[in-house]
């Protein structure tokens, strides 16, 4: 089992950019593929970006691709998401997740409280 803490969320204006993270306690951080999935008010949950357990490979949505980029820090526990020219509709509850596969939808095992984006216009 993994335990997941996201941190980094907060307010920004349109075309700013902010970086969450996401430090992991428990088993072996390496042992798993990580996501970032987003949940807008009044909306489903959205995969937005994931990672292979090397780090060599990643994977984006399409509505984020080219401005967000995930990375891993597997001696620190940590995975990242760096979001650059945010948009209002990127406002959205951002959370962390782990699997024992990468998966490039929702489908997750283990998830973080999630942390807040804000971006106005």
């Amino acid at each position: 089992q993994v335990q997941l803490v996201e941190s980094g969320g907060g307010l920004v204006q349109a075309g700013g950019s902010l970086r969450l993270s996401c430090a992991a306690s428990g088993r072996t951080f390496s042992s798993y593929a990580m996501g970032w999935i987003r949940q807008a008010p009044g909306k489903e949950r959205e995969f937005i970006s994931a990672i292979s357990k090397s780090g060599r490979n990643t994977y984006y949505a399409d509505s984020v691709k080219g401005r967000f980029t995930i990375s891993r820090d597997n001696a620190k526990n940590t995975v990242y998401l760096q979001m650059n020219s945010l948009k209002p509709e990127d406002t959205a509850v951002y959370y962390c997740a782990a699997r024992t596969g990468v998966a490039i939808n929702t489908d997750y095992e283990y998830w973080g409280q999630g942390t807040q984006v804000t971006v106005s216009s």
